[in-house]
């Protein structure tokens, strides 16, 4: 089934890179956006089915959440998109507004020969010391406690991250500092970190590359990039302690406690959430658009697109493995598009 479902994705996710080519909408019919890997394959689905229901093109480009900001804020895109959440003062700051479209599960992959998916458990503070490069090989005694019975290989461990700004690394090193004081202390979460050991590799679909042709690397990359690489994965300690596997049930449970009505400007993070199958690396991907348009038939053509999403786009979000967002929040996103307004100071979308 992840075959089958790995030849699809990647025929999305490859026609969200051909998209991707041009940076800025060129003519009437089509919107630019640009940045975050993580929700790419789910955006390509819906551009794809948009375009044959509208004519109207999408072209994204998934250059990672870090690049989407800085263009969106250079007003060189329609739209950035971000799995880094900016704080209200942030999107104050450089007059934007954010809102969420999905939500997705970062899962730690691996190469180890003759390991199957979910057969190694990890808790979050050796996952911390692996990346800390104090953890080297996989036979270490502290990884063996957790995985009674299972012959860990002596093979030393490969460390591969994000090269590029990325909201996923944002989500993976804010997980590791709540896990390990060490780690909040000596390295810290964002979507750029001074690495202590390892390897880059660009976007999700880089880090999947680098740790599929490196025996003994361990990666993290959303999810849909492990199950299209047919990728070994852990089994990762949630906040009740036990160790479960990345699903849409475990996401979804992690997504169950989101209280967006309580969060300004919906700045949210859902990692290490409570609740039984809750997956501990769990987050939303955001939109981030000018509160004041230039051109405001372009604005509301972006917003039209999103809101087609929500309405239409639920099922190849699940397909995704990608959490829809309940009809509750869609319905608090669609009321703070007010906010976005043309050169008249009226909403672009009603």
């Amino acid at each position: 089934m992840l075959k089958t479902l790995g030849a699809a994705v990647g025929a999305a996710l490859g026609a969200a890179l051909i998209a991707g080519a041009a940076t800025q909408a060129v003519a009437a019919g089509a919107m630019s956006g640009a940045g975050a890997t993580f929700p790419a394959p789910v955006y390509a689905k819906w551009a794809e089915a948009y375009k044959a229901q509208t004519q109207t093109t999408l072209n994204y480009q998934p250059i990672g959440s870090g690049g989407g900001i800085k263009q969106i804020e250079a007003n060189t895109v329609d739209f950035g998109a971000s799995d880094k959440p900016l704080k209200p003062e942030e999107q104050a700051a450089n007059g934007l507004v954010m809102f969420p479209t999905v939500v997705g599960g970062i899962v730690p992959v691996m190469n180890l020969p003759g390991f199957k998916p979910g057969q190694l458990k990890l808790t979050g503070a050796q996952l911390a010391d692996i990346y800390r490069g104090v953890i080297k090989k996989w036979d270490d005694p502290l990884l063996a406690r957790t995985n009674p019975g299972v012959k860990l290989p002596n093979l030393p461990i490969t460390v591969i991250h994000r090269s590029d700004g990325s909201g996923t690394t944002f989500l993976f090193t804010s997980f590791l500092s709540l896990q390990a004081e060490h780690w909040a202390k000596e390295v810290g979460a964002n979507d750029s970190v001074a690495w202590p050991v390892g390897q880059g590799g660009k976007g999700n679909d880089g880090v999947a590359a680098f740790v599929k042709q490196t025996p003994g690397s361990i990666g993290y990359v959303e999810y849909i990039y492990a199950a299209q690489n047919s990728m070994t994965y852990a089994l990762m300690q949630d906040k009740a302690g036990q160790f479960i596997a990345p699903t849409a049930a475990s996401f979804k449970a992690a997504a169950a406690n989101a209280k967006w009505t309580s969060a300004p400007g919906f700045y949210l993070l859902l990692l290490d959430q409570p609740g039984a199958n809750a997956w501990p690396i769990t987050g939303a991907t955001f939109i981030l658009m000018h509160a004041k348009q230039a051109d405001a038939a372009k604005a509301k053509e972006v917003l039209s697109f999103f809101d087609w999403c929500y309405k239409n786009g639920d099922g190849d979000a699940d397909k995704l493995f990608y959490v829809p967002l309940p009809a509750n929040v869609k319905a608090l996103i669609r009321k703070s598009w007010s906010k976005v307004v043309g050169p008249d100071g009226k909403p672009v979308y009603k």
